[in-house]
C-alpha cells in the first residue's frame, strides 16, 4: 500500500491528511447518480442561476443541462475523477466543495479549490487530454457532468446560451490562471 501525505490549501480540511486514509476512502466509493428534475425542484431555478458557470444563461438552458447532464452525489473525501481517466466531460459544482490535487513525490497537493457554480475539468475536455490530477470532494457535494456531446448539442440547439456558457467558462479559467500565478509568486 502506498503511503504519504495529502497537503491542501483548503481551509476546510486539516492541513495534512494521510494519503493512506484517503486512498481507503476512494476504494469501493461509487458516485451515486441523482435525478436533475428532483434537484431542480429541491433547490429551485434561482439557486442555479446564482452559479458563475450558469450566469446569464436562460432558464431553458439551465434546465436542459440539469436534465440532459448527469448529476452525481459525492461524499466528503470521495474522488470525482482520478489521474489518467478520460477527459471527455467537465463538471459544475452544484453544492459542496471539491479540491483538484496533483501528486508530488509521495504527497498529494491541492492546486485549486472549487465551490458552488464553478467548473472543474473543462481544460482537459477542450484540450482532448486525459485527467492530469485527481478531484476530491472536500464536503458532501452534488456535481453536474456536462459531456462533450451535451456541450456540442447546446452549441447547435441553443447557440446564444452556448456563447454565454463559453464566456463564463473562459472567465473562470482566466481567474484561476491569475490566482495560480499569484500563488507561484507568493511561494517561498
Amino acid at each position: 500500500m502506498i503511503s504519504g501525505t495529502f497537503t491542501t490549501s483548503a481551509p476546510y480540511l486539516d492541513s495534512v491528511q494521510t494519503f493512506t486514509s484517503l486512498q481507503q476512502a476512494f476504494k469501493g466509493a461509487a458516485m451515486r447518480e441523482v435525478d436533475g428534475g428532483k434537484l431542480l425542484n429541491e433547490f429551485g431555478i434561482d439557486y442555479f442561476k446564482g452559479g458563475s458557470t450558469f450566469g446569464a444563461l436562460s432558464e431553458q438552458a439551465i434546465i436542459r443541462l440539469l436534465e440532459k447532464g448527469r448529476i452525481y452525489e459525492l461524499r466528503n473525501e470521495e474522488a470525482l475523477f482520478d489521474i489518467g481517466s478520460r477527459g471527455d466531460s467537465f463538471f459544475v459544482v452544484l453544492k459542496g466543495t471539491l479540491s483538484f490535487c496533483k501528486q508530488r513525490a509521495e504527497h498529494w497537493v491541492s492546486l485549486h479549490d472549487y465551490s458552488f457554480g464553478e467548473q472543474i475539468g473543462f481544460v482537459t475536455m477542450i484540450a482532448l487530454l486525459s485527467r492530469n490530477g485527481k478531484a476530491v470532494a472536500t464536503s458532501d457535494s452534488y456535481v453536474l457532468e456536462i459531456s462533450n456531446e451535451l456541450f456540442y448539442s447546446l452549441h447547435c440547439e441553443m447557440p446564444l446560451d452556448f456563447g454565454l456558457l463559453l464566456m463564463n467558462l473562459s472567465r473562470e479559467m482566466a481567474r484561476i490562471i491569475v490566482d495560480m500565478g499569484n500563488d507561484l509568486v507568493d511561494t517561498d
